[in-house]
């Protein structure tokens, strides 16, 4: 398999994380279709979403896979007034991704992110390694400090 560049980064901050890889010939590219892909528990497998702010900042939040961002929460903890989702056409010239394969590490800019608070207890979590089929399964503090995000409550209880 050839690395992506979440993946390079990761190993060069000598970060540890196994790769996970899924098929998506069926097309379904959703989170929790990538759980049940991987064999993983849903609640392991986190969703890299990207937004832009009223001042027109762009904030990444990486939420469970199960879960919608709940935008007042997500701007409360941006300290925006308010937040809406990047239209998918312009995901991939602003951060080099496409929708169903983005990665919170390896953005051509880093951006502010944010970490559902349910993530920072687990001794792993599943993300995107920056192409579609393929997740990360990294330790989630690690993972935070690595690509400077807070730990914040993101989503409502399902």
């Amino acid at each position: 398999m050839k690395k992506t560049n979440a993946m390079r980064l990761l190993e060069n901050a000598g970060i540890a994380f196994e790769i996970r890889e899924y098929d998506v010939a069926d097309g379904r590219l959703d989170a929790v279709s990538a759980a049940q892909k991987m064999g993983e528990a849903v609640d392991r497998v986190y969703k890299t979403l990207v937004a832009v702010a009223n001042d027109r900042e762009y904030c990444v939040f990486v939420v469970p896979a199960e879960h919608t961002l709940n935008l007042k929460k997500a701007a409360h903890a941006a300290g925006k007034k308010s937040i809406e989702m990047l239209p998918s056409k312009q995901l991939m010239p602003l951060t080099g991704y496409i929708h169903g394969g983005c990665s919170p590490v390896g953005m051509k800019k880093q951006f502010p992110t944010w970490i559902d608070i349910s993530a920072a207890d687990k001794d792993y979590i599943c993300v995107s390694a920056g192409k579609i089929g393929c997740n990360m399964a990294v330790k989630p503090g690690e993972l935070a400090e690595f690509i400077h995000a807070d730990f914040a409550e993101l989503c409502d209880e399902v």
